[in-house]
């Protein structure tokens, strides 16, 4: 079957996007490839199609799970058979659906580059019909690259397994020198490289300086109408943004990583078929998902890096119609930016520290420990250990990115309750501890089966429709518990940690010591990177992108907001002074410097600083209610 057949079979288009087509073909001619398209670019179709054209099956590794899960569904409402070994899985599940790749006729095995160390899953890669090995996000297998994953320097025991099986390698941020980690580390052999450009013409970047976000996010909203992306900090921001653009009429949702599977299914679902327009969010949203009419991309905080910022505004126009990616900035933005990323930095030192404590916290002896599962309540070890708790965080993600540990964070954990009494007898219990009445009739109203198994329980939802502080909801059923009303199995803890390696200390953590400093030295450099990036109003801001990801061009785009700025001043001989235009604006009625912001284009230094200049000069006063008007002479 021709790759057009296929995309036409299973994609309903029948032409592709630039690069797709050649890279393709690239692959059914067992070449390795490497691909660098940019965000929205096709990358998962450039090896999905060779896999479907050819006999066999293809292993895909990828760092994201949640990509994983949503490019495994995708292939199966296709009628496409897909498998994702994802964590969480048992060993006898794990055991039967590596069966399945073997002897199902599977076309695709989606798996971490963790999961592919372990015996069991190498002993039956060894046995599969392997057409394609593909390494999506491969700018984690480089130590220069964003988000370096130690792991990813395993992959290449796929080719030791399947010498004659070529790969491909895709990524959407890659430096030069990372490309050439990336083809050194997959051992490619005279591979053909694709690189599209980083240039998104059709997107106006703007940082906008301000001192009112919220009002300028209400006037770019408003401004730019149509489906958009609001990217804030943390999950607190969703829904405080959420509720605030709620509350001035827009049509709006919001998305973090805590809220349930059929919460973010159901909000991803109205936003993109249209039914909310704003979606508030962090950046765990938007990963995968291929939306071709967002027209507005607001990032509320500055971006940690020009890598993430770049995948995230690039969600924008992917339709090819002007769209705009914004920046909104506060004087004081810069010191939060390096206080939040770069003083919570762990060093090499306070890591082994809470690896220690973290092997005490377990009670796990010298030399043991590998593949035990623990419960974790992350407030608990912080406030037992006397640690600070972003610093702390932190010195936990590396242990896990550098496959010492596996932190699974679980953000709706749940409580197990089951009923262990007799209708009648429950009534009766209640008609004498009627202080239990509400929780009681609410937990029977929420959960159907509970008299029949143990369920399992969002404490959370419980404590809200029945209206009780949660303190006292646990109260209560400890009290219904002890009762013998209810068999109770309380979620106390957050997450999970696996330990991946024997206890052994500081002999642990020196084989990653110089990885940690040298990915803290990066971390620096991409946070100098955004700082003059956003500083810097001289240079085209598409030229700045195009330059830190190595593209050189001499041509600006003329619809970033250092473009418009430089039009703007060149034509000034023909645009009266923005004083002139404050003056002529407050003839006819009061206005506040918000009102004289729409009305007048320029931007809020240069409002600020002419009317500040007026108001030195009598021109113009400033009433009790915060407007100003001509001076009455």
């Amino acid at each position: 079957m021709h790759p057009i057949e296929v995309l036409e079979r299973y994609w309903n288009h029948t032409s592709f996007r630039p690069f797709q087509e050649e890279i393709i073909t690239s692959v059914l001619e067992r070449d390795d490839t490497f691909a660098l398209l940019p965000t929205g670019g096709g990358k998962s179709i450039c090896f999905q199609i060779p896999a479907l054209i050819q006999d066999g099956i293809c292993i895909v590794v990828s760092p994201l799970v949640a990509l994983m899960k949503d490019q495994v569904n995708t292939l199966k409402v296709k009628g496409i058979k897909a498998i994702a070994l994802t964590s969480g899985i048992s060993y006898k599940d794990l055991d039967t659906q590596l069966d399945n790749c073997i002897y199902g006729n599977y076309k695709f095995l989606y798996l971490s580059p963790e999961r592919l160390q372990q015996t069991l899953v190498q002993e039956r890669i060894q046995q599969m019909k392997v057409n394609l090995i593909a390494v999506d996000e491969a700018h984690c297998i480089s130590q220069w690259g964003n988000d370096f994953r130690p792991a990813y320097k395993n992959i290449s025991i796929l080719r030791e397994m399947h010498p004659h099986v070529n790969c491909i390698a895709l990524t959407a941020t890659a430096k030069h020198n990372v490309v050439e980690d990336i083809v050194e580390n997959l051992d490619f052999i005279n591979p053909k490289i694709y690189k599209a450009s980083f240039a998104r013409p059709n997107i106006a970047y703007n940082v906008k300086h301000t001192d009112d976000k919220l009002f300028q996010l209400e006037h770019l909203l408003t401004t730019y109408s149509g489906s958009s992306i609001v990217y804030v900090r943390n999950r607190r921001a969703t829904t405080d943004i959420h509720n605030f653009l709620t509350a001035k009429g827009f049509s709006s949702t919001f998305y973090h990583g805590g809220i349930t599977n059929k919460e973010k299914q159901d909000r991803l679902h109205q936003w993109t078929n249209g039914q909310k327009e704003i979606m508030v969010a962090t950046t765990a949203f938007g990963m995968g998902i291929d939306k071709a009419n967002v027209k507005t991309v607001i990032h509320f905080n500055l971006p940690e890096s020009l890598e993430s910022y770049y995948q995230e505004a690039g969600r924008a126009g992917r339709n090819g119609e002007l769209a705009h990616a914004i920046i909104l900035k506060q004087h004081i933005d810069e010191d939060r930016l390096r206080s939040q990323f770069l003083s919570t930095l762990p060093s090499v030192a306070f890591v082994k520290t809470v690896y220690n404590r973290l092997c005490n916290y377990f009670q796990i002896s010298y030399g043991e420990g590998e593949n035990t599962l623990h419960q974790f309540d992350f407030k608990s070890f912080c406030s037992h250990y006397k640690l600070k708790a972003s610093i702390t965080y932190n010195a936990l993600l590396l242990l896990d990115r550098n496959a010492i540990i596996t932190l699974t964070q679980h953000f709706n954990f749940r409580t197990k309750i089951q009923f262990i009494t007799t209708n009648a007898v429950l009534f009766k219990y209640l008609e004498t501890h009627k202080d239990l009445n509400i929780l009681t009739k609410v937990l029977l109203r929420t959960y159907g089966g509970i008299f029949d198994y143990e369920t399992k329980v969002n404490l959370g939802l419980v404590t809200k429709k029945a209206n009780l502080p949660e303190q006292q909801a646990i109260t209560q059923l400890q009290r219904l518990e002890k009762d013998e009303v209810i068999s109770l199995q309380m979620a106390n803890t957050d997450s999970e940690i696996t330990f991946l390696k024997p206890r052994e200390d500081a002999i642990t953590i020196n084989p990653i010591a110089k990885t940690i400093e040298q990915q803290h030295m990066l971390k620096h450099q991409q946070i100098e990177s955004v700082l003059h990036y956003i500083q810097n109003d001289s240079v085209c801001r598409s030229l700045q992108l195009l330059l830190y990801f190595g593209e050189k061009s001499n041509k600006t785009c003329g619809k970033c907001s250092v473009c418009i700025a430089k039009a703007s001043k060149t034509a000034n001989t023909s645009t009266a002074p923005v004083s002139l235009q404050i003056i002529k604006q407050l003839e006819t009625q009061a206005l506040s410097s918000r009102q004289l912001l729409q009305l007048i284009s320029c931007s809020e230094q240069a409002l600020l600083k002419s009317i500040s200049e007026l108001i030195e000069l009598r021109k113009i006063e400033l009433t009790p209610a915060n407007t100003y008007i001509l001076h009455d002479k």
